[in-house]
């Protein structure tokens, strides 16, 4: 995973700024339209109120922030599977005997695109790239059009040929990764939260230490919407994760 840069944070911290400035702009103009003096049975209402809608609003936002998480590890933990599967196929090629050796460089080849290639295309278009999908194709054929001629090479290929199909398997689920993002129904459901709750303070006198507790929520909550969006696309900024494992496999080939 990249960490926020610098101008993530100011991207970061903007997006606070502007939460706290909303929170209080709504405040301020709750209690000029609905009144600065309310009675003490308002306000024990008002308490009532915001406690639920805070918890149902904190809950949307807990259940959506752990989907990202779980998504987030999920592409992590697929990204390592296909890289394994990737050095199986690598690997068994060269225990195959000298006709095994032809899609070592293919392989090579696959990485080379998805690391220079799809990774980035992934975040911008949320489409595989098709030359990767090329030397896949290519892999497979190859690896179809061996002859095996012992028990061993007969084991080594319908192993080359199940690890292909994983590889094709968690591609198909990278890029179910990179289309699939948040809904405007959550992004409505997160502001009318935000707007309700800062209505709901109006009840109360904009003292100091009140202020100071809306400036804190506000803060809160602008910082958990912000990582929510940054981890909406693992493949682009703020917090892209990069093919960390492919960039090894490479490396070791490579070498």
């Amino acid at each position: 995973m990249r960490f926020f840069e610098r101008h993530d944070m100011i991207i970061g911290g903007g997006i606070i700024l502007a939460t706290i400035a909303v929170v209080l702009a709504i405040y301020f103009g709750a209690r000029r339209i609905l009144g600065t003096e309310p009675a003490e049975s308002t306000q024990d209402l008002s308490a009532s109120v915001l406690f639920r809608i805070s918890a149902l609003h904190g809950l949307v936002l807990a259940l959506v922030f752990a989907s990202e998480v779980v998504e987030y590890n999920s592409l992590e933990f697929e990204s390592a599977i296909e890289v394994n599967a990737i050095s199986d196929v690598y690997y068994d090629a060269a225990r195959y005997g000298d006709d095994g050796q032809g899609i070592r460089p293919i392989l090579q080849a696959y990485l080379e695109t998805v690391i220079s290639e799809e990774w980035l295309g992934l975040g911008d278009e949320g489409g595989l790239s098709s030359q990767a999908w090329t030397h896949w194709n290519a892999a497979y054929d190859f690896v179809l059009d061996l002859n095996p001629s012992s028990p061993r090479q007969v084991a080594l290929r319908d192993n080359m040929i199940e690890k292909i199909h994983v590889i094709a398997v968690n591609r198909d689920l990278r890029e179910y990764h990179a289309k699939t993002s948040l809904g405007l129904v959550f992004w409505i459901a997160a502001i009318v939260g935000v707007f309700l709750i800062s209505v709901g303070y109006y009840s109360f006198p904009p003292k100091r230490d009140n202020l100071i507790l809306l400036s804190v929520f506000a803060t809160y909550t602008g910082l958990i919407l912000f990582t929510i969006y940054a981890m909406s696309n693992p493949f682009s900024a703020p917090v892209a994760l990069e093919p960390i494992f492919f960039m090894e496999l490479l490396r070791e080939i490579e070498s």
